[in-house]
This record gives C-alpha cells, sequence and structure tokens, in this order.
C-alpha cells in the first residue's frame, strides 16, 4: 500500500505542478517562433468559410452574423451556418443575410436532420470552398480584429491551425456579483490558457477553444458523429500529420460564465468522457514516434485521465496506512479536509441555485471551448 501512496502522490504533483514548471523551463529554452503575415501590409489574404453549427439560434444568430459580417479582413469570406435540425426559426434568422452585398462576403445556410455538433461539421466543411476553416459558435462575439490575428499566422507553412483566446467575464475586474463556481472556472481557465501558450512555443497546443479556431481546409477530416470533443480531434488530427496547432492570445472572442455549478460539472464529465473517446479514436497519439507532441500529451491530457484513479489511490491506501505512521495519518486528515470542504461548497452552491430558481441564468459559456 506504500508503494500506491507514493505512486498516487507522484502522479498528481507531476500533472498539476511537474509538468508545468517542465513545460516553463523548456518554452523558455527553446521556444519556436512563428512567421505571420505583416497585417499592415497589402497582400493577398486567403479565402475564409467561417462555420456556425447552430440548433434553435433564432434569438442569437443576427447579432452574431452581424458580428462575423463586421470583422477586418481583407480577402475573401464566406459565413456558413449549419442548421442541425432546427425547430425554431432559425433559417428564417439567417434568411435576411443571404442577399448581402458587402465586399467579398456572403452568407449560406444549410438545412441537416438533426444529428449533432460533429456532422452539422462535416456538412459545412463539405460545402466550404475557403482554403480556411474559422470553427465559431452562435453564442459569443470576436473582436474587430480577431480574423487578421487569427489568419496571419497560416503565413508559415507549418501552421496547421490557429486557436484563438476566450475571454471570460469572469477573468476581468470584479463586479461584486462572482460567484464561487464563477471564480473557480476563471482560475481554471487561466491555468489552461497559461499552458497552452506554453505548449504552443513548444511546438504545438494540444487542441483548440471550440470558439474560435481556425484550421487549414485541407487538413480537415470528417469527425465521427458521435465525437465529443470536435476541438480537440480536429487538431490533434493535424498535428498526428506534422503541423503546428499554435495558440494566438490577440485573436479574442468573448462570452459569459454561468454560475451554476451542475453546469460546470457536466462540462467536466463531458471534457473526461471525450479524453477516453479520443484515445479509442486515435490510438496514434500514445505512440510517441507517431505523436510529435507526446510528451506533452502524456503529461496533460493522459495525464488528467490518471489523475482521478490516483486521488481513489491515494485515499483508500491513507486508509489503510494511518495507523502505522503520522505521515498518512496527517495525509488522511488532510483528504479528510479538503472533501469536507468540497462538499460544503457543492451544497452552497444547491442553496444559490435554489434561491435564484426564479431568476434566468446566464448562459453556460466554455462548452467544449474549454476542452
Amino acid at each position: 500500500m506504500e508503494s500506491v501512496f507514493w505512486w498516487s502522490i507522484v502522479v498528481i504533483v507531476y500533472v498539476y505542478a511537474g509538468y508545468p514548471l517542465l513545460l516553463a523551463a523548456w518554452a523558455r529554452l527553446t521556444a519556436r517562433t512563428v512567421r505571420k503575415a505583416d497585417i499592415g501590409t497589402a497582400r493577398d489574404w486567403p479565402a475564409l468559410s467561417i462555420l456556425v453549427a447552430a440548433r434553435n439560434e433564432a434569438a442569437r444568430l443576427p447579432a452574431r452574423i452581424a458580428n462575423l459580417l463586421d470583422l477586418t479582413y481583407p480577402g475573401r469570406r464566406e459565413i456558413i451556418v449549419i442548421s442541425d435540425g432546427s425547430t425554431d426559426d432559425t433559417v428564417a434568422a439567417v434568411s435576411s443575410f443571404l442577399s448581402t452585398t458587402r465586399a467579398s462576403s456572403r452568407v449560406r445556410v444549410i438545412e441537416i436532420p438533426a444529428g449533432g455538433k460533429p456532422l452539422a461539421l462535416n456538412a459545412g466543411a463539405a460545402a466550404a470552398d475557403g482554403e480556411i476553416l474559422v470553427f465559431a459558435d452562435a453564442r459569443q462575439q470576436f473582436a474587430p480584429d480577431a480574423l487578421v490575428q487569427l489568419i496571419a499566422n497560416f503565413d508559415d507553412p507549418r501552421v496547421g491551425g490557429v486557436t484563438g483566446e476566450l475571454l471570460l467575464d469572469c477573468e476581468s475586474a470584479p463586479s461584486g456579483n462572482e460567484s464561487s463556481v464563477a471564480d473557480g472556472v476563471g482560475v481554471y481557465w487561466r491555468y489552461e490558457k497559461w499552458l497552452r501558450r506554453q505548449e504552443s512555443a513548444v511546438w504545438s497546443t494540444l487542441g483548440a477553444t471550440g470558439a474560435i479556431y481556425a484550421l487549414r481546409r485541407s487538413l480537415w477530416k470528417p469527425l465521427p458523429p458521435d465525437t465529443l470533443l470536435d476541438d480537440v480531434l480536429a487538431p490533434m488530427r493535424a498535428v498526428l500529420a506534422g503541423y503546428r496547432i499554435v495558440f494566438e492570445e490577440r485573436a479574442l472572442a468573448f462570452d459569459r460564465v454561468s454560475p451554476n455549478g451542475a453546469a460546470e460539472s457536466r462540462r467536466k464529465t463531458r471534457t473526461l468522457a471525450g479524453n477516453y473517446q479520443i484515445l479509442a479514436q486515435e490510438p496514434r497519439l500514445l505512440v510517441p514516434v507517431l505523436n510529435p507532441v507526446w510528451l506533452q500529451y502524456v503529461s496533460h491530457k493522459f495525464g488528467r485521465l490518471l489523475v482521478p484513479w490516483a486521488l481513489v489511490g491515494l485515499f483508500i491506501s491513507t486508509v489503510v496506512l494511518a495507523e502505522t505512521s503520522w505521515v498518512f495519518a496527517s495525509a488522511l486528515a488532510a483528504q479528510l479536509g479538503f472533501y469536507g470542504l468540497a462538499l460544503a461548497g457543492a451544497v452552497m452552491d444547491a442553496r444559490e441555485r435554489h434561491h435564484s430558481s426564479g431568476r434566468a441564468e446566464l448562459p453556460v459559456a466554455l462548452g467544449k471551448g474549454m476542452s
């Protein structure tokens, strides 16, 4: 049992502390720059196909499409809205934009039977004629220069995809209305983005932010219908093909985070399940000679899958060993205290949700953007 205890400690400490320290030193010593296009210089910019998968998004789409049309981009762009079995006025909400006369821009809508976001993206990618696919959701808004900041990175032939930065309201100055859940999400999301910056500097991130990322159309492969994390699977396939997925912190998307702990729990469960699924979809990720970012993937993504098991092993081993040494007894007391605080936080969140059940909730911000 002592070996279980110490190995559990090693796994947890390495994943959340050891690997970030290693990554920071690695990025500092061997940062690989990206050759970017000069945004201020006249040049030929690649044609874009912006894909927006939507189901029953009639209320949000007019503002979203207007935002995408207003973005600064010197090249040609098309916006393809894929209605995934919508039963509201999603198609009608797009119709007013179909005859847009804006230079170098057009809007299209595709209707498909309800099948989920992966099939909607497959349909949009099949219909696209742009050199670069840009993925966006109906919910967020992009900064005015988000497209040029994203696409400038594709001037480097080694770059296969670019992920932008999703800014949540809980990351801004405190307003006095934040919940403990929103505070926790803000801290976690800043930590994740820091990891992505370092991984991008070393070679490649291990996925993208689903709310704002771009991929060369030549690297797109149809997604399996049951895919949970399309914004991880599609970019990692590009990495396996030898390309980089880089993080562009100047390409900004904006969203709000829900203070609902239940929604955050569902997001984490979906992310965990999705990472297991990707191992089945692309087992090459675990083969060092086939995966150019094998060490990063095993340390970051696969390591996160091991941590829950390490926590179970740590707790069981400390229960068994608690009477043999003050070290194990202290470890057990610390774990009981930690889990007690977590339980108290869950109870408080449940009470907050009960008291606010009569008020409208903010939309869940991250969805698959934090995978």
